[in-house]
């Protein structure tokens, strides 16, 4: 079913609709204009044609032209206390050049979050080309990751005990793959922000398009083993280089995961290690990784904070009670939520570290806020204290944002571990 969203050039009337497949061609072509027009491999393409879900995806028609795109997957992520939670992953959202201001992108957004609803799922998440856009929609940033060009050549790391026990081996990424992904769905109950991988998803860390490597070498793997079991991997590319010294290559980290700290610094030493090579490049790590506290010179390092995961509270009272609480909590919310009312209102939350319930109420507030710093500190990666210290939170009731703040904690960082 199509709604329609008003009139473009000459009267024409622009119609939101469900994706059909035999459309996605046209559909994708014009979300990769959107982002710079530079085209895909056919690697890429068949991917991701094959991963949308196009019965969760919408299309803004002009006739047979496509002037917008958005989608959303199914995943399901990890909240504070492990449990895995259905969350619509919002994805290729994108407006034609030639149709902005004029009410496009609100219109998917409203149908997309209508329709997340409808589905039942509590959350909805994203990550956002441009950040300024999705406030406004009740998203909040929930996760940060760390970005790293680490000097190798005068960082030195120290290693727990334990390392020299973890035996490393190159292989061939497609060759270890299932014992990759075996190490990963382990990790995933253990860290919020996590996605459980869907069937197709762990093909996307294969990806290898020579368009994309900037000089650096094909992926390469090394997996660990301990007592002849996997505990981790490592992949990576190689960029050469060469200055007047000799030998300045750059390792570039594609992903990196382990089941155990010994396991960890083991990769960690192997990348700090690579011949001919003076560099180690970071991308999207986990803020609180355990690097960061071995190295012998934070500052050549380089680290850098960025923005990750956003999050939506659909659902507010399906998502508070679907997450567990590090410290009792029983708290009044009094909720701001223009773009979804069902939302607004009194909510009374009481939870610890075994569940939560979280109800309508007519009680008296004890902290007032928009849904957007509940999706903030949904994941316990940003407190509430710090939200309410920027004026965006509210305390009615003394004491009630220092009680809130710590029982939204997390003791593990909130990770989105790859993009989508």
């Amino acid at each position: 079913m199509g709604t329609g969203m008003g009139d473009g050039d000459g009267g024409m009337r622009t119609e939101l609709r469900v994706l059909a497949r035999d459309e996605w061609d046209k559909w994708y072509a014009t979300l990769i204009r959107a982002f710079s027009g530079v085209p895909e491999s056919a690697e890429e393409l068949e991917l991701y044609n094959t991963l949308t879900e196009v019965d969760r995806s919408l299309g803004a028609w002009e006739g047979d032209e496509c002037v917008g795109t958005a989608g959303a997957f199914g995943f399901r992520m990890t909240v504070p206390g492990g449990a895995q939670v259905p969350a619509a992953g919002v994805t290729m959202v994108s407006v034609a050049g030639t149709h902005r201001r004029r009410g496009v992108l609100t219109s998917m957004m409203r149908r997309q979050l209508d329709d997340v609803r409808s589905w039942g799922e509590p959350l909805a998440v994203l990550t956002a080309s441009e950040p300024a856009i999705y406030g406004r929609f009740g998203y909040g940033a929930a996760t940060f990751q760390v970005n790293a060009e680490i000097d190798t050549d005068r960082v030195r790391l120290s290693v727990p005990d334990g390392t020299d026990d973890v035996r490393l081996r190159y292989a061939e990424p497609a060759d270890v793959l299932d014992a990759c992904e075996a190490v990963y769905a382990r990790l995933v109950p253990g860290r919020p922000g996590m996605l459980a991988r869907r069937p197709g998803w762990e093909r996307v860390g294969l990806l290898d398009p020579e368009s994309k490597r900037e000089g650096a070498s094909p992926l390469q793997c090394v997996v660990a083993r301990r007592d002849g079991e996997v505990t981790g991997y490592a992949r990576f590319r190689v960029r050469p280089g060469w200055g007047a010294e000799g030998p300045a290559g750059t390792v570039v980290l594609e992903d990196l995961a382990g089941l155990d700290p010994a396991t960890d610094a083991a990769l960690w030493r192997f990348l700090f290690g690579v011949d001919l090579t003076t560099t180690l490049a970071v991308r999207g790590r986990p803020v609180d990784e355990a690097w960061q506290h071995q190295v012998s010179d934070i500052r050549r390092c380089r680290p850098g904070l960025r923005d990750a995961l956003y999050v939506r509270l659909v659902d507010v009272g399906a998502a508070l009670a679907a997450r567990t609480y590090q410290a009792p909590v029983d708290v009044v919310f009094e909720v701001e939520d223009a773009f979804c009312p069902w939302n607004a209102g009194r909510w009374r939350l009481s939870g610890d570290a075994k569940g939560a319930s979280c109800e309508r109420t007519t009680d008296a507030a004890d902290l007032t806020l928009s849904v957007r710093e509940l999706g903030a500190a949904y994941l316990g990666g940003v407190s509430l204290a710090s939200l309410g210290a920027a004026g965006r939170v509210r305390e009615v009731r003394r004491g009630a944002l220092a009680e809130a703040s710590v029982g939204f904690g997390s003791d593990v960082a909130p990770w989105l571990p790859h993009g989508f």
